[in-house]
């Protein structure tokens, strides 16, 4: 049976809620992170290649990396709406936000994060130094790339309330760890009506929610 190793707020919950989706038989792992460190305990860490999160195991399968998973987990369910047939004009959609959300959202969020950290653990008579280069650095690349990709998902959820097509797809779970993130930093009030709408709306989906009661958390992302 698919095990999913889920480490508490961390991007292993769209796996969760794909699973749910789906209705697909799995057992679930829960792993608390250190408590001084915030990082993954070992016994988590002895079970991911990479130390990261997410990460499945499937008989003698180790899989990590988000992408990955949700592909290898929809490949065993060939007929399902969440990922577009080839032929169904919905599916360069699918393509464009599906691998968007980890190629390009991501990458500017983890910078942000990452820009975040060295300001806070960099020693004090140089803080206001780093601070500033650190600002310069995201004014320069984050911000205007976030930019372009919520201006992108305004108008693209204009069409329909989701990414691609009609109905829900993997698409739209993918992005709704960096686009709940973009939220929770309030890069969406009053700039992004259709986002926050979007971000609403995933939230009343019966599969979110029984993967947010399964994840225990008071919010089940927003952390690395």
């Amino acid at each position: 049976m698919l095990s999913l190793h889920h480490l508490e707020y961390s991007q292993s919950y769209r796996v969760l809620w794909l699973l749910e989706e789906l209705g697909t038989d799995y057992e679930l792992k829960l792993y608390q992170r250190d408590k001084k460190t915030s990082l993954a305990p070992a016994d988590y860490k002895a079970v991911s290649p990479l130390g990261t999160s997410p990460v499945i195991t499937d008989g003698d399968l180790n899989l990590a990396e988000t992408s990955a998973i949700f592909d290898y987990i929809l490949d065993q369910h060939p007929d399902s709406p969440l990922r577009p047939a080839a032929n169904s004009a919905a599916r360069t959609d699918y393509l464009f936000w599906f691998h968007a959300a980890q190629g390009s959202f991501m990458p500017m969020l983890l910078m942000s994060i990452v820009f975040q950290t060295l300001e806070k653990r960099s020693p004090a008579l140089i803080r206001p130094l780093i601070k500033a280069v650190l600002a310069k650095a995201t004014s320069a690349m984050v911000e205007p790339r976030l930019k372009l990709l919520l201006d992108k998902a305004e108008a693209d959820l204009a069409a329909t309330g989701w990414f691609a097509g009609e109905s829900i797809t993997a698409a739209d779970m993918m992005l709704s760890y960096p686009i709940e993130s973009a939220h929770s930093k309030g890069l969406l009030k009053e700039k992004y009506p259709n986002c926050e709408a979007w971000v609403a709306r995933i939230k009343q989906v019966p599969s979110y929610q029984s993967a947010k009661q399964k994840d225990g958390k008071p919010s089940a992302i927003f952390q690395l």
